[in-house]
């Protein structure tokens, strides 16, 4: 009986030559992360637990995304804790205001993940890396304190779903539409525990930033992980980021799926999630009354650098609604400079958008674009849960960076085709 990619990199992980589904398994880590949240409580953890030296110091990555630049005082303590112990224990990947990205976005840009690795973070979004053929998933800040002291942990094999995608995607379709698709089809819970494996000719077509995008969100339909198979364009893009070498696992064909479910997204319209679930899913279309006070553009899962393309094209030549904040935060310093260099900088400015350095700010809620009472956001961010980008009475929707751009226009919940055409 065959295996799947999950399943192959937690057997090469774990010294085994197979694993199955509901096993209990010691894996190796290549890699642990947390960020000025959950990295003060892991390091608390790791010292309460008698630990002096992390398993490797190249194999920690701190990254101070979250409320940095420091909001207040207690932001700046946390950013204080993690600057002290990544120079104690020598850590080779801690990023400082300045050159620290948001995580999600940071690490794989810094060749820091790579097929067939195993990855653990102190964050939800951790399974981003799976877009680049890796199992990666989030922990709890005491599960990360023992994997930074031992460099590795135990896991639960995951039960394995296969999803694919048929047909041919529109112009203004982008991962953020297809895995909006997909969590409004199955649910938020509809793939609890299990892997989520992406695969079919619009996933070939789809670039490698959009399937980081889709790998972002499967947590949203509560997965352990979702997952990619690397391809000559996974290669290419890697090509000039990978910083070691890397091992690829490809699922046989006899590997067993818990479920396989089929999409054909020909025909899909850009989308929109409506409060209070990532699964409360409709065509933009359909919302074109659906006033907005503040659009945000980036983020982990679309704070990359064809994202922010996409919305400087829509924006080229506009201007951002007079009742709306159009705030727009790209990914990393290095997707900012590029910003600069191709114009699109002088594009959000001129169109009345402002650009912020990167950080996670405004999508949990933290600073930089908090929204109050009876607002609403339209976001191209992860989660529209009630209070989660700030007070409990405001609004979150989720879409893709074009509908987020043309929202910014018009003032209104837009699909992109009624500000651009076609």
């Amino acid at each position: 009986m065959g295996m799947t990619i999950t399943e192959k990199i937690l057997a090469s992980h774990s010294g085994r030559d197979e694993v199955r589904p509901g096993e209990l398994i010691n894996a190796r880590v290549d890699l642990a992360l947390a960020n000025d949240i959950t990295a003060p409580l892991a390091i608390e953890a790791f010292r309460a637990m008698g630990a002096e030296r992390v398993f490797d110091s190249a194999r920690v990555a701190l990254v101070p995304d979250h409320f940095a630049p420091a909001r207040d005082i207690a932001a700046a303590q946390n950013c204080a804790m993690m600057r002290e112990f990544a120079r104690e224990q020598g850590l080779e990947n801690y990023f400082e205001v300045g050159r620290v990205g948001i995580e999600h976005v940071l690490l794989p840009e810094e060749g820091l993940v790579l097929p067939g690795d195993l990855v653990v973070g102190a964050d939800s979004h951790t399974c981003t890396y799976g877009a680049l053929g890796a199992f990666s998933t989030g922990m709890g800040s005491t599960d990360l304190a023992m994997a930074m002291a031992l460099g590795e942990v135990w896991l639960r094999v995951p039960e394995s779903m296969l999803l694919e995608y048929e047909g041919e995607p529109g112009p203004w379709i982008c991962g953020k539409d297809l895995i909006l698709h997909t969590i409004g089809a199955i649910g938020v819970d509809g793939a609890r525990y299990r892997a989520m494996e992406f695969r079919g000719p619009a996933i070939d077509s789809l670039s490698v930033e959009g399937r980081l995008t889709m790998a972002n969100m499967a947590v949203e339909a509560g997965a352990k992980n979702g997952i990619f198979h690397v391809d000559e364009k996974t290669r290419a893009w890697l090509e000039r980021r990978a910083r070691r070498e890397y091992q690829i696992y490809q699922s046989d064909p006899d590997a067993e799926y818990v479920e396989r479910l089929r999409f054909d997204v020909g025909g899909l319209e850009p989308l929109v999630a409506m409060p209070h679930l990532p699964s409360n899913v409709r065509p933009a279309s359909e919302l074109g009354d659906v006033a907005v006070d503040q659009v945000v553009i980036g983020s982990c899962t679309n704070g990359w650098l064809e994202d922010m393309e996409t919305a400087a094209g829509i924006l080229e030549g506009r201007e951002v609604h007079p009742h709306v904040r159009c705030i727009v935060f790209p990914g990393t310093p290095r997707i900012k400079r590029e910003m600069i260099r191709r114009g699109w900088m002088d594009v959000f400015l001129a169109a009345g958008a402002v650009v912020s350095t990167p950080t996670c700010g405004p999508c949990l809620g933290g600073h930089m674009g908090v929204i109050a009472a009876g607002e609403r956001a339209l976001s191209t961010t992860n989660r529209n849960f009630v209070g989660r980008m700030g007070h409990k009475e405001g609004e979150v929707f989720l879409a893709g960076p074009a509908v987020a751009a043309a929202t910014a226009v018009t003032g209104r919940i837009t699909d992109p085709r009624e500000v651009m055409g076609g």
